[in-house]
């Protein structure tokens, strides 16, 4: 099985890894879902058939439930025999998920009447090897987003018995894609050639100028066919805050350093890095450091080593940043180690050649042959993290034992963030509290306190946390969850006051800008006008 620390870490994930170092591994709670079958007559209607499986995907990945993606599941298909386009039958899902090693594989179909779509979900559970009874939804199409989110809970509900979150909760609280911008993503993801993926992408970008998704992929496709500043301008603008974003800046790297500008391409790696220490983002740094000309490249490769010493190219690098320095015996030690796990690698075995027998340890740099050039890691896969078992339970607290408190301390407040969104308000003050201990000067995980004193409905507890955050570094976190509880409490000037510190200090601050419009609705009702700030 692939090493966890192969992979780019993104907010769901983060939940799979708490649940594994808690020893829950999500056993039961895996599943592929294939693409739902139009039994309707309808033209133009056939790329919902995938919307349903993305959306599944987007909602049903949470701490206990791992959806298999879609790349995997057209993998196993491939494994299959089976053609991308092909509803397969039931006893060949069967197969499929039997190799997909799933607990669950979810089968749909959908028809439209001219006014009603209507949606029919159904789990095959692998374990009991039996279909569960269908779920049905119906609505306008209009309405597809909710109808989706819906058909998720119904299934989410045979799927956790524990799940007690109401049905209209669950829905209010996903935002559903406008739908032409939906249609587009979707006929880009269905498209073979990259001229259309750039056409349906960017369509879906000019109808709907924050669809995250839809920025990644159009980024993804640029960079795939080489074209670099389209790639790095459509990445960019994947916001920071995204679950993406680490996804984005991964891939804003590569391009920006395919295009020469190393300054961006390093900041880019560092954003990843900053949040999980991996062993492709360090050795990509080491890369961009090299070709900057910095004298730390080596400790970058020497980072990635100790995460994964089994990938030869790190030795590679780390041997051609040593031959550089002078040290000739440490960079055919390295080579030598990159040859016993890869012995095809011609370049590596040149380069060895090339390196006599020194009389001392370090040499001139002059003396040795012009090395070749270090070598960039393409590749980002996050399924196989998602998938480890054992193997999580002590890994991020290993690799963050080498990280400095802060990023130690962001990746719990950002694990206690999504579990607190998923409802997992005991879990989420653990992570808080956790942060607070590693990094006892960050204002995150007080905050984050606060925030699951709210969601317990303790509005007393909140405010003493985050008047604590306060006390430390104001924050516009800390200052929205003050306005939202002066707003509850009725006291309008205050919440007022509160939002304005919070726009002040961070102006994209979403939650922010959407409670200042509250505030100013409410005070609206009694005729006052909103602060200035």
């Amino acid at each position: 099985m692939k090493r966890a620390v192969v992979l780019i870490l993104t907010v769901p994930l983060l939940l799979v890894a708490y649940l594994y170092a808690q020893g829950r591994p999500a056993s039961g709670r895996t599943l592929v879902v294939v693409p739902f079958e139009n039994t309707s007559p309808t033209p133009g209607l056939e790329w919902l058939s995938e919307a349903f499986p993305e959306a599944f995907h987007q909602q049903l990945n949470s701490p206990v439930v791992y959806v298999a993606s879609r790349d995997e599941r057209l993998r196993a298909y491939d494994r299959q025999g089976i053609p991308a386009n092909l509803h397969p039958s039931r006893a060949t899902l069967y197969r499929l998920a039997e190799q997909m090693d799933v607990d669950y594989a979810v089968l749909g179909s959908y028809s439209y009447d001219g006014v009603h779509l209507t949606a029919t979900a159904q789990l095959l559970d692998m374990r009991a090897q039996k279909l569960l009874p269908a779920a049905t939804e119906t609505g306008p199409l209009t309405d597809l987003g909710n109808l989706q989110s819906a058909l998720a809970w119904d299934l989410l509900r045979l799927i956790r018995t524990d799940f007690s979150l109401p049905k209209e909760k669950y829905v209010a609280s996903v935002s559903p894609e406008r739908l032409d911008a939906l249609e587009n993503y979707i006929r880009g993801m269905l498209a073979v050639s990259g001229e259309e993926k750039v056409q349906y992408y960017k369509e879906a970008v000019r109808l709907n100028p924050a669809y995250p998704e839809a920025w990644l992929e159009l980024g993804k496709t640029y960079f795939a066919q080489h074209t670099y500043e389209p790639a790095i301008s459509a990445l960019s603008q994947v916001p920071s805050s995204s679950a993406l974003a680490r996804e984005a800046n991964f891939y804003l790297g590569l391009a920006a350093f395919s295009h020469g500008d190393f300054a961006r391409a390093e900041n880019a790696f560092q954003f990843v890095a900053t949040r999980l220490p991996l062993a492709e983002v360090y050795n990509n740094l080491g890369v961009v450091a090299a070709r900057r000309g910095r004298k730390n490249s080596a400790e970058y490769f020497e980072k990635a080593i100790r995460n994964d010493p089994s990938d030869p190219e790190y030795h590679f690098n780390l041997a051609i940043s040593l031959s550089l320095a002078g040290d000739r015996a440490g960079a055919a030690r390295e080579l030598r180690t990159a040859l016993d796990r890869r012995p095809s690698d011609l370049e590596a075995k040149a380069l060895l050649d090339s390196l006599t027998p020194p009389a001392a340890g370090v040499v001139a740099a002059a003396s040795i042959a012009k090395a070749p050039a270090q070598r960039m890691k393409h590749n980002y896969d996050e399924n196989t993290f998602r998938q480890m078992t054992v193997q999580i339970q002590s890994w991020a607290e290993q690799q963050f034992a080498r990280s400095d408190p802060r990023s130690h301390a962001r990746y719990h407040v950002e694990l206690g963030r999504e579990l607190l969104a998923h409802g997992f308000t005991a879990e989420a003050e653990s992570e808080f509290n956790h942060a607070a201990m590693v990094d006892s000067a960050s204002t995150a995980p007080l905050t984050g306190l606060a925030e699951v004193s709210v969601a317990r409905g303790d509005a007393r507890e909140a405010r003493t946390r985050a008047e604590a955050s306060l006390r430390l570094r104001e924050s516009a976190d800390a200052y929205v969850v003050l306005a939202g509880l002066d707003l509850s409490e009725n006291r309008g000037e205050a919440a007022a006051q509160n939002v304005n510190r919070a726009v002040q200090l961070e102006p994209g601050n979403l939650a922010a800008q959407n409670l200042k419009r509250a505030v100013a609705a409410k005070l609206a009702e009694k005729a006052q006008p909103l602060p200035q700030p």
